[in-house]
């Protein structure tokens, strides 16, 4: 049966943090699942929370911590000693400890990295922290299983047994040569079929998919779905095996690439949550609102200049919010097929040719739409010119919102920058202003002053 939190349960684990009854704490949660605990440790306020983790095994406790969001575990780690923060790295893969490392004070980490009884263990994640943020280096873990191709397979039977103790999760089975060079891996099938005195080098797999050390997280998010892999190996640039990404680090990058690109799409310029503080929340907000303002003021100079035409066929007035909406909405849908394109490495071909597909495209659902209109204006006030340049201007609109839509998510791509930042307000300002001056000409064009 799955965990329901309530707030009786929250209320009794409260009460036995009060009393300081870490023994009853402990039966209690024994034998909860580490998310379960996570979960409680997030209704928890600090203090208390902190005070659960020290009552708990380690082994628990390391990974609910990195479940938690990254405000209350900052929270939580800055009431721990660094030698209680180091047990807790002590039972994580190398690639979550170096993840907690990495937020701690500059000041601390040193003093944590210290407190590591096992050396090797803190050297593994001293070398992920020297690795650019958002590459393959840095999202490894250097758990895994390698053999080596002189091996025997006795040899590698045993050697296996020993290397395990320290992973998680065996995902494959890595070969190397004597220098440690990556060149294959090896099926389990194989090596339970194979005689015990058969060299490695004679069973394994020379086929293996792999990255570098240097392979941005999005590109080893796109080779991992691509060829549907459980985990991928990192080399560095002498091709030696260096440690391995697993389908949950993948999964994780790529909810924090989608929650941003949301955000980013929405008119957030920052990673905020939902409870960070208002300061926080008005930063992230501002910039995006500050720019659909000045596209505001701009449509309204763009509708000053039109004065004339607008006191004479106040009509129009009518008409303008759906100009500009339909604008908006073409250009976002363009857009956001782009960006989704970008992201799955959908999109192919040359810019010229995608903006020609998405050309034809308007043109098909602005004639529907502005056939639609026309028929509607011509029955509402019974004259054809107002059908025909409010429709016309329609069906011109949605031709230059598409391509605009689909034009500006390249171009970013193209010049390096994220094309989620096309998705939002700033499609939908560019699109509202240049609807509107568009609309306005061709009704000028066709009904005159």
């Amino acid at each position: 049966m799955q965990f329901q939190l309530t707030s009786d349960f929250i209320e009794n684990i409260a009460q036995l943090i009060a009393k300081k009854d870490g023994n009853a704490l402990r039966e209690v949660l024994q034998d909860f699942h580490f998310a379960d605990i996570a979960e409680l440790l997030e209704e928890l306020k600090s203090g208390q929370a902190t005070y659960l983790i020290k009552q708990l095994e380690s082994d628990l406790t390391s990974e609910a911590l990195m479940e938690l969001d990254d405000d209350v575990r900052e929270k939580i780690l800055e009431r721990l000693s660094p030698k209680e923060i180091a047990a807790e790295l002590e039972e994580l893969d190398t690639d979550d400890a170096a993840d907690i490392i990495a937020e701690l004070d500059e000041k601390i980490q040193q003093k944590v990295i210290d407190k590591i009884e096992d050396q090797e263990h803190a050297a593994d994640i001293v070398e992920l922290l020297k690795y650019d943020e958002d590459t393959a280096g840095a999202l490894m873990a250097k758990e895994l299983v390698q053999v080596k191709e002189t091996w025997t397979v006795a040899g590698c039977v045993r050697e296996m047994r020993r290397q395990a103790e320290n992973v998680t999760r065996v995902h494959s089975i890595y070969v190397t040569n004597k220098e440690g060079k990556l060149t294959g891996r090896l099926s389990l099938k194989d090596l339970l079929t194979a005689e015990a005195k058969t060299k490695i080098s004679d069973v394994f797999i020379p086929k293996v998919d792999y990255v570098t050390v240097h392979t941005e997280n999005e590109e080893v998010a796109r080779i991992m779905q691509k060829y549907d892999l459980e985990a991928i190996p990192v080399v560095d640039d002498n091709g030696i095996l260096m440690g391995r990404i697993t389908i949950d680090d993948i999964v994780d990058f790529i909810k924090d690439e989608a929650e941003k690109d949301y955000q980013m799409a929405a008119g957030i310029s920052q990673d905020v949550e939902a409870d960070d503080g208002i300061l926080t929340l008005t930063k992230a907000r501002l910039p995006w609102l500050f720019l659909g303002l000045l596209g505001g003021v701009g449509a309204a100079f763009i509708m000053g200049g039109f004065e004339e035409i607008l006191n004479k066929h106040a009509i129009l007035l009518l008409f303008t919010p759906l100009i500009a909406a339909m604008a908006g909405n073409v250009g976002v849908q363009s857009s956001a097929i782009i960006v989704q394109g970008l992201a799955n490495d959908d999109v192919k071909g040359s810019i010229g040719n995608r903006l020609l597909k998405e050309m034809f495209l308007a043109m098909l659902n602005g004639a529907a739409l502005s056939i639609v209109l026309f028929f509607f204006i011509w029955a509402w006030k019974g004259t054809i010119d107002y059908g025909l340049s409010i429709s016309i201007s329609l069906f011109v609109v949605i031709i230059v919102a598409g391509i605009i839509g689909t034009f500006i998510p390249l171009f970013l791509d193209k010049r390096g920058v994220d094309p989620a930042i096309a998705t939002g307000p700033f499609i939908t300002t560019s699109n509202d202003i240049f609807g509107i001056l568009i609309y306005l000409w061709i009704a000028k064009m066709i009904l005159g002053i």
